[in-house]
């Protein structure tokens, strides 16, 4: 039987990588056992790892101190019509980019991926005023409609996978009889499924872990998402940190889930996009 031969850098990398990822998944542990701790026992010094006793009642109190329910549910609703907006509109765009020959093609698609490079602070407020203006202040649609938009991220990523495929499949759907529109979601679209469920996870952790925007566009407790209404522990003189950890706690569960799903297709996405550019 041949012996497999261990090499000495391998492990070495291994064991680098299992201590980074210790070291990275330290804060959540913490956050997790805080959720659980008295409130005395948070700021313990030495600090104290194993809460003494289990306070699970913190999970049921943090659900129903603040309108969490509500807060899910907008967070919920807004992340699934911005995901599935963001496939629709990067996806016609990558197409276009990719497939369809135009005036100054390049360029505009060069100028398209350096907004990319614009932080969302230099352009909050134009975009406040634009919303101001619309009369959409204090509403979701200040946040789904400029997010499903425009993702320069997104058009790229798909835009990659697009030139991937070999021109010779749609010219012989142009011989067919087949027009653009058909090719694009016949032809195009089932071929980069892959890359469509990389942007999607993306956009959706993207989005359920905003706060920014929503923090300048919405006011009223009923409109907060998940982020906003953790913001609200935070008060004046004092913080309720078992709550605040147990709300984060809770909120974290979909987005772990949603990650451990889609971690194949998101590393498929990300490699192939960069292969077949």
């Amino acid at each position: 039987m041949r012996t497999r031969k261990i090499n000495p850098a391998t492990i070495a990398l291994h064991i680098v990588l299992i201590i980074g990822a210790c070291i990275m998944a330290v804060p959540f542990v913490w956050m997790a056992l805080s959720a659980m701790k008295d409130l005395s026992q948070v700021f313990i010094v030495p600090p104290q790892w194993i809460p003494k006793p289990f306070v699970w009642s913190n999970f049921k109190d943090s659900l129903t101190a603040l309108p969490f329910g509500r807060a899910y549910f907008n967070s919920f609703y807004i992340n699934i019509i911005v995901v599935l907006s963001q496939l629709i509109t990067c996806s016609m765009a990558a197409y276009a980019f990719a497939k369809i020959r135009f005036p100054f093609r390049e360029p505009i698609f060069v100028m398209f991926l350096a907004t990319m490079m614009v932080p969302g602070q230099v352009t909050i407020i134009p975009l406040y005023l634009m919303m101001k203006n619309i009369g959409w202040l204090d509403s979701h649609l200040a946040i789904i409609v400029p997010a499903s938009l425009l993702n320069a991220f997104g058009v790229f990523l798909l835009r990659q996978f697009f030139r991937g495929i070999p021109k010779e499949m749609e010219e012989a759907a142009i011989v067919d009889g087949a027009g653009r529109f058909t090719i694009y979601t016949r032809i195009m679209l089932p071929l980069i499924k892959p890359a469509l469920s990389a942007l999607g996870i993306f956009t959706f952790l993207g989005m359920w872990n905003s706060f920014f925007y929503p923090l300048i566009f919405l006011n009223t407790p009923e409109q907060f998402t998940v982020p906003m209404m953790l913001n609200l522990y935070r008060g004046m003189y004092a913080t309720d940190w078992t709550l605040m950890m147990a709300g984060a706690s809770i909120a974290l569960i979909p987005v772990l889930i949603v990650y451990i799903i889609g971690q194949r297709y998101i590393i498929e996405g990300v490699t192939l996009s960069g292969i077949k550019g």
